[in-house]
């Protein structure tokens, strides 16, 4: 029997969760799959046609899929809540010595699955399970070009080690919080807006960071998404991977063309509700 984990989507929060700040991630149904009692992880459905990382979050998924694998083996099943808060432990502690730190927003997508709001906590993260405003259309374009999360934190850190940056990370901490809280009240536009707004300030971060955390096609497409009440900003920590839309409406015929013709394309994806979890029991 195999194991499979989800991959994730980080709608708002990147970097501002690291501060404390909440994060809105969500699961999505691109698996990484382990054999019981194999070491091999496939990944192939979060890497594009040439083995690109598509962004979104191959290697977490491929290390809670193998601890769910192991689960399984034992006789633990990896649905049961104590042993996936097992499993988040020791996938965010294993995924924090490869990265050199981070959040661990992306392990806990891949093991609880759904969309969680999620912060980091002075003692250990906070999250709980939320739901989108039935509202909110949520469409995620690959950009062709793989990024490394660690070479942007490393210099997202260095300009932060400066101290000149507080007032960025403030506003960036301000953002995410406003919009965890309007998606808890299920208010769509108002998350849209707080979305759109947080993708400026991820622009603001990189330029003084010298970090390419929004790319110049990625910058082109958010002001079409804002001319559309909408938002187009990295999912996550940005430099390429996959960008998202959110709206209240699908993305005009006019923002695909031109999308496209910036060599970003959609992809088929569709939130995960089940998380780690035995794949004959999907």
């Amino acid at each position: 029997m195999r194991v499979i984990a989800p991959g994730k989507l980080v709608l708002t929060g990147a970097y501002a969760v690291l501060d404390g700040a909440p994060a809105i991630v969500a699961a999505v149904d691109r698996y990484a799959i382990a054999e019981r009692g194999s070491a091999s992880v496939d990944v192939r459905a979060l890497h594009d046609e040439g083995g690109r990382k598509l962004g979104l979050g191959s290697s977490a998924a491929s290390l809670v899929a193998s601890l769910g694998a192991k689960a399984l083996a034992r006789g633990e099943d990896p649905r049961v809540a104590g042993v996936r808060a097992q499993i988040f432990r020791a996938a965010r502690a294993a995924h924090a010595r490869e990265q050199g730190g981070g959040s661990g927003v992306d392990i806990a997508a891949s093991v609880f699955g759904g969309v969680l709001r999620y912060a980091v906590g002075s003692n250990a993260p906070a999250m709980r399970p939320v739901e989108l405003p039935g509202e909110v259309v949520l469409v995620a374009y690959w950009s062709g070009t793989s990024a490394r999360t660690s070479d942007l934190r490393e210099r997202v850190d260095a300009f932060r080690a400066k101290r000149s940056g507080g007032s960025l990370f403030g506003r960036l901490c301000e953002l995410a919080e406003s919009a965890a809280t309007s998606v808890g009240a299920g208010e769509a536009q108002a998350f849209v807006g707080f979305a759109a707004a947080f993708g400026r300030a991820l622009d603001a971060l990189g330029k003084a960071a010298d970090a390419p955390i929004v790319l110049p096609a990625f910058a082109e497409l958010a002001s079409l998404a804002e001319g559309e009440d909408a938002a187009f900003l990295p999912s996550g920590a940005g430099g390429g991977d996959v960008a998202i839309w959110l709206g209240t409406a699908p993305p005009s015929a006019a923002f695909d063309r031109r999308a496209r013709t910036l060599s970003l394309r959609p992809l088929t994806l569709s939130i995960d509700r089940g998380g780690v979890r035995p794949e004959s029991l999907s």
